[in-house]
């Protein structure tokens, strides 16, 4: 079993999935335990961390690594006043039965985070499993962690953020109806929610999307609450270029490529057309030297 935060499934993530997998016999199970908000959020909720992965993003990419079982433990207030002694009984001991243990050189577990690797360790010799320390993963000489692809993504820092990450960063989500605004202002839009918040990235950025797993196209997106329009609910809104086809309720993947600008709020309409007219010249401009993802 792992245990970690998992936000993002980052190269140091994949590091403990691969190091049990390379530790379990062909009769063992592979499990990842993880947490349900992140730790942070509840200890922060009015600050709470940007989010890399939706709940379903995350299983999906541990599914994929060959995880057996993912157990998302709810995190709370109960939860949270466990003594680190406590948590290695009642998860690792009597519901897991865990024969190994595997852990980043820096996590902490328990009530103020008491625990460490080395009580791990002790822990592990008592009742009876085995504990792998995996030491941190280096990219550009640092440590990854998912704290550190925020501010790259917050930065617009996409090739930064997909070394860390071993994957391009991308969003998801079914085509919404919306207000239709942008239609009306000449920029008809395919709307998606956003559904791993607070986001890490906002503005308006050059991205390629597609449609139901088809072919990558070029479009400008603007991600966040729209000021000009009076926006209150996040959105990731996209406009495909030279493209006029019905696709709600379709499925979109968005990679982005560059962030553009802020967002920003603007005195007229007049003023907000220009711009976006803007907008889209700079995409283009900026996807015609990109390659579109494989």
């Amino acid at each position: 079993a792992a245990i970690g935060n998992f936000d993002g499934v980052h190269l140091g993530h994949l590091a403990l999935v691969k190091r049990c997998r390379a530790l379990a016999g062909p009769d063992d199970s592979v499990a990842v335990v993880t947490f349900e908000p992140l730790p942070l959020a509840h200890f922060r909720p009015d600050d709470p961390p940007a989010r890399l992965t939706t709940v379903y993003q995350k299983l999906g990419l541990l599914a994929s690594q060959g995880v057996d079982l993912a157990w998302q433990m709810r995190f709370g207030r109960r939860f949270a006043a466990l003594s680190a002694r406590d948590f290695v009984v009642m998860v690792l001991v009597e519901k897991l039965r865990a024969g190994c243990v595997v852990i980043g050189e820096d996590f902490r577990f328990g009530r103020a985070k008491e625990g460490d690797a080395t009580l791990m360790r002790k822990l592990g010799a008592e009742f009876g499993f085995d504990v792998e320390i995996v030491p941190a993963v280096m990219v550009d000489g640092e440590r990854v962690s998912s704290s550190r692809i925020r501010d790259l993504l917050a930065g617009g820092d996409f090739a930064g953020a997909e070394r860390r990450l071993g994957r391009p960063f991308r969003m998801e989500g079914h085509v919404v109806r919306g207000a239709a605004l942008g239609r009306k202002l000449g920029y008809p839009t395919a709307n998606l929610r956003v559904r791993a918040e607070p986001c890490p990235l906002g503005g308006v950025l050059a991205v390629y999307s597609r449609i139901n797993g088809g072919p990558w196209l070029p479009a400008v997106t603007n991600l966040g609450r729209r000021p000009a329009v009076g926006g209150k609910e996040p959105l990731l809104e996209v406009h495909f270029f030279d493209f006029d086809e019905d696709i709600y309720g379709q499925r979109l993947d968005v990679q982005f490529v560059a962030k553009l600008r802020d967002e920003a709020n603007f005195s007229s309409m007049d003023d907000l057309i220009a711009q976006m007219k803007r907008d889209e010249r700079n995409a283009r401009e900026c996807l015609a030297k990109a390659t579109p993802p494989a």
